[in-house]
């Protein structure tokens, strides 16, 4: 099967996300279906990973400072996009008072993060990032498995600033979550990366 934006007669709709096929994941940005695999073992270990790191101390107030929803996958459904769906995202809890939704949401995140694979990287980079800043998140991480790298960029004036690029062996505060550190090599996956797709 191939990946990436798919040919439509007309806007895409949730009708053309329905249809796909098991496994497939599918995103409509600014009128175009696109779609790709499931993520990989590695993608949901490390992001599995990161929400427990974050969800204690920003979601129960567990050791840190609270104040946030924090959610894996989550639907979301914009004017501008009909279905996205980040790796993970968080709001302020002032933002959601009744907490996380029955359905989709449709508040944009002031977090966004993403894991980079072979099979969606272009499509982070190039679609996506863009997108996130048109829709006003403020807060944008991309997490590299094969670079073993995480970049921190936070929106100002409508333009991404990189924040800093982090390895495996930082320990560091990143914005919006620097009231506490992460240790990066902590949440690194073992991983065999010569068999990736």
């Amino acid at each position: 099967m191939a990946y990436g934006a798919r040919k439509q007669d007309g806007p895409a709709t949730l009708a053309d996300i329905e249809a796909l096929s098991e496994g497939v994941v599918g995103e409509i940005i600014d009128g175009t279906l696109y779609v790709h695999p499931r993520p990989r073992a590695a993608n949901t270990d490390i992001l599995t990973g990161l929400s427990s790191e974050l969800r204690g101390p920003f979601q129960r107030g567990r050791g840190g400072p609270g104040g946030w929803i924090i959610h894996g996958e989550p639907g979301i459904r914009l004017a501008e996009a009909p279905e996205f769906v980040p790796d993970l995202a968080g709001w302020r809890r002032e933002r959601v008072p009744r907490g996380i939704p029955d359905g989709s949401w449709t508040l944009v995140p002031d977090w966004a993060c993403e894991v980079l694979s072979p099979s969606t990287r272009a499509y982070d980079q190039r679609i996506k990032r863009p997108f996130y800043a048109r829709i006003g998140i403020r807060h944008l991480w991309f997490i590299d498995l094969e670079a073993r790298t995480l970049s921190v960029s936070e929106l100002r004036e409508g333009h991404w600033l990189e924040l800093g690029v982090y390895g495996e062996d930082d320990v560091i505060r990143a914005a919006p979550f620097d009231a506490l550190e992460l240790k990066l090599g902590e949440l690194w996956p073992v991983i065999d990366t010569s068999r990736q797709e």
